[in-house]
C-alpha cells in the first residue's frame, strides 16, 4: 500500500493545475491556504458552481466551514510570493497572512485578492474524504483581470503557462 500512495504523490506531481488562494472572513474568522485542487464543476442551474479542496488539519478549514462562503482567488504568473504566504510557507499564520495584502469583498463578504480571477461563493456541499474537505461552493460574484498568465504548480515547483 505505501508503494501505491507513493506512485500516486510522484503521478500526482505530473499534472500541472493552477494555483488559487482560498479566503473566507466571518464569524469564524479570517483565513486563507492556497490550493491546487479546484476546478469548475458547472456553470449552469440556480447558480455555477466550482470545487476546492481544503486539507482538514489547514488554519482556514474550520473557519471556511464555519462562515459558509469563501473566495477562490486564481493567482498570477507573478504572485509566487502570495502563494507561499498562504500556503504558510513564510511562518505567518491565520489573519496575519492578509497584512498588507490588498483585497476587497462582493457578495459574501470573502476576501477578493487581486489576481488573475476570483470567484465569490456560498458553501453548497461538503464532505470529508480522508485528509481533505471537499467543498462545492455555488458562485455568487466573479471577477476577472483583463489579462495575465496563471500561475501554475506542477513537478513540485512553480510554472509558467506558456502557449504549446
Amino acid at each position: 500500500m505505501e508503494n501505491l500512495r507513493q506512485d500516486f504523490i510522484q503521478a500526482m506531481s505530473r499534472a500541472a493545475a493552477t494555483v488559487s488562494v482560498v479566503t473566507t472572513d466571518g464569524p469564524g474568522g479570517r483565513a486563507g491556504v492556497t490550493v491546487s485542487a479546484m476546478t469548475s464543476v458547472s456553470a449552469d442551474g440556480d447558480a455555477p458552481t466550482l470545487v476546492v479542496c481544503v486539507n482538514r488539519s489547514a488554519s482556514a478549514a474550520k473557519p471556511i466551514l464555519t462562515n459558509g462562503c469563501f473566495a477562490t482567488n486564481v493567482l498570477e504568473a507573478g504572485q509566487q510570493s502570495l502563494a507561499d504566504r498562504f500556503a504558510g510557507r513564510t511562518g505567518v499564520d491565520g489573519a496575519e497572512r492578509f497584512e498588507g495584502v490588498d483585497f476587497d469583498t462582493l457578495v459574501t463578504g470573502a476576501p477578493l485578492l487581486r489576481g488573475l480571477a476570483g470567484f465569490d461563493c456560498e458553501v453548497q456541499a461538503v464532505d470529508l474524504i480522508g485528509t481533505h474537505h471537499v467543498i462545492i461552493g455555488a458562485v455568487r460574484a466573479v471577477r476577472v483581470a483583463e489579462d495575465g498568465t496563471p500561475l501554475i504548480y506542477g513537478m513540485r515547483s512553480y510554472l509558467r503557462a506558456a502557449p504549446a
